[in-house]
Formats: structure tokens, sequence, C-alpha cells
């Protein structure tokens, strides 16, 4: 009679691991040079009068800064 392991072998399991926390280091990597926070924060920092020489209010800031990507 044949015998089969379902169990992976430490090492195996480990090259497997160390794929994966790569790639989740990657995703985020990824994601914080997408963030946009700095450019959020440095539109709230301006004064109302600023923002309406560039065409915006204050309650659209975040609509502004994510145009590209949404459509509001």
């Amino acid at each position: 009679m044949a015998m089969q392991s379902t169990t992976f072998a430490p090492t195996l399991r480990a090259r497997v691991d160390g794929i994966f926390a790569r790639i989740g280091q990657g995703m985020i990597s990824y994601a914080e040079k997408r963030s946009r926070r700095a450019e959020i924060d440095a539109l709230e920092a301006k004064s109302d009068a600023e923002l309406a020489r560039l065409g915006i209010t204050r309650d659209r800031i975040v609509h502004y800064v994510f145009r590209d990507v949404i459509w509001l």
C-alpha cells in the first residue's frame, strides 16, 4: 500500500512564506507611493482665497486630489 503525505517540507514552506512576504511588502510600498495624503495636507493648509485661485473649495479638496481616479 502506498502512503502519501500532505505536509510540506519546512524548507518549502519557508520559501513560500518568503515569497508571500515579499509580495506583501511590494504592495505596501506601492500603496505608500500612491498615497496622496501630503497633497491633501498641503491644500488644507491653504487659505480659502488661495484655494479659490486654484478653482476649488475646501469641501472639494479630496475630490480635486483624486480627480484622475474618481469622477464626482
